[in-house]
């Protein structure tokens, strides 16, 4: 069983249902990383700085500022640090020296540090508060961003409000819209009944959804003829047929995998036997047992050599 990733309780009225909350979805993709093709040792990367080379023109000695006439900084919260160090080269940076930022339209940066994200941060919920209920076919699912499994906390006596409040809104045709904070991140939700469960729909507020209206647009003028219709409709009904997820595999996965396990598996490079030094004691200890082993190496050779 997947590890809940929110515990608490749903409240519509003066009824309350402790819940948990399991991702209902488990992405398969076929995850690749990078090596190095002459170690096979993993690459990771580096933090650094983003460096741009400086253009190689110089401004006419008029337009060229002075001193009094430059504009004082506006970049970033910290006051206390009038301009940014130019950076020289694409080099590592110190955790110590990193900070969280947004680049306005105008170039200019603003910072922000832990504490102030922290400060304005929401809290975590610990209830979902249905705020109202509406029809199901009137949410597009456009809307929809991530899928959850809701289930009764066991042993709290949530079985029965949980079975009410699906079994109602199965009846009704309605789903529950109300707000939480999971991982201090505000959502907006709809909760909706299944078959035998409920599910959470984590919800795109209503400016993060994009219209169509600026890419199709005219449709209602195209002269479409009832022929035309009538055997488009025909189609349609001689290609439906009931929803079977299973029917639909991801064949560019399959073969993928079926690929990867036809290639022989290549070892990574054999790294150098090294000692450490505290686990034998002494500086002496550690260099005579790596001479005992590098005998043994070129012994394991001389013997592979005569026996060829």
């Amino acid at each position: 069983m997947s590890q809940a990733v929110w515990t608490g309780s749903i409240s519509f009225g003066l009824v309350n249902i402790p819940v948990k909350l399991y991702p209902a979805t488990e992405p398969k993709d076929v995850r690749f990383h990078l090596y190095d093709r002459r170690t096979g040792k993993r690459v990771r990367y580096e933090r650094v700085t983003k460096y741009e080379e400086p253009p190689t023109f110089e401004p006419e000695p008029s337009t060229m500022p002075t001193v009094d006439d430059r504009d004082e900084p506006r970049i970033g919260v910290d006051a206390g640090r009038a301009e940014f160090e130019p950076a020289v080269a694409a080099e590592p940076v110190d955790r110590e020296d990193l900070v969280r930022g947004v680049e306005l339209p105008t170039g200019e940066l603003v910072t922000v540090t832990d504490d102030e994200l922290y400060s304005i941060a929401p809290e975590r919920s610990r209830t979902i508060d249905i705020e109202e209920f509406v029809d199901l076919a009137e949410i597009d699912p456009v809307f929809y961003e991530k899928s959850y499994h809701v289930a009764p906390a066991r042993g709290r006596g949530a079985e029965k409000p949980y079975a009410l409040l699906q079994r109602a809104m199965q009846g009704a045709g309605m789903v529950g819209i109300g707000r939480f904070v999971l991982r201090t991140k505000p959502h907006l939700v709809a909760i909706r009944p299944l078959k035998d469960a409920l599910a959470l729909e984590t919800l795109f507020f209503g400016d993060e959804v994009r219209s169509p209206a600026q890419l199709v647009s005219g449709l209602e003028a195209l002269a479409i003829s009832d022929r035309e219709l009538r055997t488009a409709k025909q189609l349609i009904a001689a290609l439906a047929t009931e929803w079977i997820p299973e029917k639909h595999a991801d064949v560019y996965r399959e073969e993928l995998v079926e690929h990867l396990r036809s290639k022989p598996a290549t070892a990574p490079a054999e790294a150098v036997e090294t000692t450490a030094v505290g686990e034998i004691g002494d500086l002496m200890s550690a260099l005579r047992a790596s001479v005992e082993a590098a005998k043994r190496k070129g012994a394991k050779r001389t013997g592979s050599k005569r026996a060829g």
